[in-house]
């Protein structure tokens, strides 16, 4: 089988692969730009190389079989020749997608799942065997959220459509088994957790973990753009999640795909608060 490479390594879904790779005694290869500052558990093997740039994953991909991908550009224009050289010297590859995506429709509804639309076709037609992991919103997002819980107590933003939140770790579990598994070739899984949750609720879920009110408010497109610009995020990446928000429909899916693939039911959003409360909590200040 050859080793695993792991690409975004060093991210929320990707760590949790490594950790758990390492658990079940696999070789495991992490793509990272940097590895002096990469900070992988033990046993893994950090590579430098760069998904913007083919020619450097040549050593990081010679000797790897198996392939677990996270695109973390907003277009596919880079794709074609990163997949030519893992198909130069992988068989397999795992993409990690979304569960918005829509296998019958001509057009997706926003940019994020039109995306990984794309992107699922170019894998098709790699000539690697392939398996894709449609995730619904993955719990860890909220994090993005902890620095208005702790100084304002007041998550702001667009109500984006509920859907059914899912734990990394539950990604990262089914992923492992897609990774070291041949019976998962040709399968397109859709992960979600087990709950349909509101911004609201997620954010409640948050207050109950923390012990203390919070609440969510939602504002005009405007403001919470120029909030998130002022967070130092991309403009195209702003646009794009705009772009969902305002379009991605309301889903009321929920999957029993994570249990069915790892034996154990897929985790809550409270559980997943409750795991990173500690994150949310005020910052106390020493005395002056």
């Amino acid at each position: 089988m050859g080793e695993i490479l792991v690409t975004g390594a060093t991210g929320n879904v990707g760590r949790h692969v490594v950790v758990q790779l390492l658990a079940a005694d696999t070789a495991v290869r992490a793509l990272v730009r940097d590895p002096a500052t990469a900070a992988l558990p033990e046993g893994a093997e950090a590579v430098r190389g760069d998904l913007a740039d083919p020619d450097t994953l040549e050593r990081a991909l010679t000797g790897s079989g198996t392939v677990f991908l996270i695109w973390p550009f907003l277009t596919t224009e880079g794709a074609p020749a990163v997949l030519e050289a893992m198909a130069r010297h992988a068989r397999r590859i795992v993409y990690l997608s979304s569960s918005g995506v829509n296998e019958d429709a001509e057009r997706q509804t926003d940019p994020i799942n039109q995306l990984h639309a794309d992107m699922e076709r170019l894998i098709e037609r790699s000539g690697l065997d392939w398996t894709v992991l449609r995730s619904s919103t993955i719990a860890s997002n909220a994090r993005g959220w902890a620095e208005q819980i702790r100084t304002t107590h007041v998550v702001r933003g667009p109500d984006i459509a509920p859907t059914a939140v899912i734990h990394e770790r539950d990604v990262a579990a089914v992923a492992v088994h897609a990774l070291t598994d041949d019976g998962h070739v040709g399968a397109k899984h859709v992960l979600t957790g087990p709950q349909v949750l509101s911004r609201a609720e997620q954010v409640r879920a948050i207050q109950e973990a923390v012990g203390r009110p919070l609440a969510f408010e939602k504002v005009p497109v405007q403001v919470a753009r120029e909030q998130m610009l002022a967070d130092g995020r991309p403009p195209a990446l702003v646009e794009a999640l705009l772009a969902s928000a305002e379009t991605r429909p309301a889903s009321n899916v929920i999957t029993s795909t994570v249990e069915e693939i790892t034996g154990v039911p897929a985790r809550t959003f409270r559980a997943w608060a409750e795991e990173h409360a500690e994150e949310f909590r005020q910052v106390r200040r020493g005395p002056a």
